[in-house]
């Protein structure tokens, strides 16, 4: 239950904090506005896909190439919700399309992604290598989590050894206590 939580928020925090970036919807600060009101409604659309027997709904990073159309509001949503109706019943057909056909548009919305990385510090080895690694390790794995559980494993650990431990908060502490302990239970060394 604990990994499927930590997939889950991890898997919609990053995609969140993307789209807000791509859409310009952040406040004064640079952080996502809204965001606590993003994940009660991505909470609720993976309890009602859970109740419903399907895999858990959420939101997903392809949502910036609306807001790079143009769409910025809800009703964008519900028009594209509108749109995919028809493949409850056409479902099936819908598997047919082999996956290199959608390949070419995923790789669009991460060029779309990848624009935030030019805001980051990249000055010292121990900011530049954990981001490095999320940056490399989410499309090696095929895992949003995995490159944010590696990155945060290697951001405290780098901090460590650099003599910068004052600067970690005791969050991120916790959050690379977890990160480890979950990338431990999943590779089968406990």
């Amino acid at each position: 239950m604990i990994a499927i939580l930590f997939t889950d928020l991890f898997d919609s925090i990053s995609t969140f904090i993307g789209v807000s970036h791509a859409s310009g919807l952040l406040d004064k600060d640079g952080e996502p506005r809204n965001l606590k009101e993003g994940l009660i409604v991505d909470a609720l659309a993976t309890l009602g896909a859970g109740l419903a027997g399907t895999s858990s709904g959420t939101a997903y990073i392809e949502s910036s190439a609306g807001i790079e159309m143009g769409g910025r509001t809800g009703l964008t949503s519900v028009f594209t919700a509108l749109c995919f109706l028809p493949c409850f019943f056409l479902g099936p057909l819908a598997g047919m399309v082999p996956p290199y056909a959608t390949a070419p548009v995923l790789i669009l919305v991460g060029c779309f992604m990848f624009r935030s990385v030019t805001g980051l510090e990249l000055s010292k080895l121990e900011d530049a290598l954990p981001a490095f690694l999320t940056v490399v390790l989410i499309p090696l794995t095929f895992s949003i989590t995995q490159g944010i559980l590696w990155g945060f494993v290697a951001h405290a650990a780098l901090y460590l050894i650099a003599g910068r431990s004052r600067e970690l908060s005791p969050m991120m502490v916790a959050l690379a206590a977890v990160s480890a302990g979950l990338i431990a239970l999943e590779h089968g060394k406990w």
